[in-house]
């Protein structure tokens, strides 16, 4: 029996694995400087809009 393939989930799980793999690039997530997780998150956050604004600038 053949396992059951769904491509666009694939394709959805393999955008979130590329996000967070550049999410990683950012030295302050990857190594977690921040103790409090209100400011983790804020730096996450901070790091995904900038990551945002790198795509949206370079399809304009």
């Amino acid at each position: 029996m053949e396992p059951c393939f769904r491509k666009r989930l694939y394709r959805e799980r393999n955008l979130v694995e590329r996000f967070f793999s550049n999410l990683k690039h950012f030295r302050r997530i990857a190594t977690r400087y921040d103790k409090l997780a209100e400011n983790f998150l804020a730096m996450v956050q901070f790091a995904s809009m900038r990551l945002w604004l790198r795509v949206y600038e370079s399809t304009t």
